[in-house]
């Protein structure tokens, strides 16, 4: 038998008869399920300044999500903060399937304990069509970045991209998960 990541296992098993009975769906394919999760971390002035901060951020990025990340490019120019179309302002990664189910038990279990005075994450961060947003302000969190080679602190963006209908559908997918939210009832 293949190696299967425990939260995908936990989301065949677990998760699906659970969110079923909840809303009672008709069948497993209404059952709202994670498409992808992206991460994306601005570095803004500092990369215009520095083009080595890009490298860097690719390079920290990769280590994060186990999967080559991408420099995302300034779409227009900018003259008051000295940037010109397609210059690299930041990085990117899209994970899916097995590499995604990886990365959320990496994050649940070993990264977001060892964010400083954690209270919960927040739910705030829905936009109505299922998908959740939240910010993590320092990538050192992660065990996979050495703190000491590391030139600056940097936080990102982490985005969660379900099927669900609703954010209310979206969070309880995501609380199954195992997602510490600040008001979990």
């Amino acid at each position: 038998m293949d190696y299967q990541v425990t939260l995908k296992k936990k989301y065949k098993e677990e998760i699906v008869p659970s969110l079923m009975k909840e809303y009672s769906y008709k069948t497993v394919m209404q059952v709202p399920r994670l498409l992808k999760i992206s991460l994306n971390q601005g570095l803004g002035k500092a990369a215009i300044a520095d083009k080595k901060v890009i490298d860097q951020g690719i390079e920290e990025m990769t280590l994060i999500a186990g999967q080559k990340a991408v420099a995302t490019k300034s779409k227009k120019d900018i003259s008051n903060f000295k940037l010109r179309r397609g210059m690299p302002i930041g990085v990117r990664v899209t994970l899916r399937g097995e590499r995604m189910y990886e990365f959320l038990e990496r994050l649940i279990t070993a990264s977001i304990p060892r964010i400083r005075d954690f209270r919960g994450i927040n739910d705030k961060g829905f936009d109505g069509r299922g998908n959740y947003t939240f910010g993590i302000s320092e990538q050192i969190i992660f065990p996979e970045i050495d703190i000491d080679k590391i030139g600056r602190i940097q936080g990102m963006d982490i985005t969660f991209v379900t099927s669900a209908k609703t954010d209310k559908e979206a969070m309880s997918l995501l609380k199954e998960f195992g997602l510490p939210f600040k008001n979990q009832k």
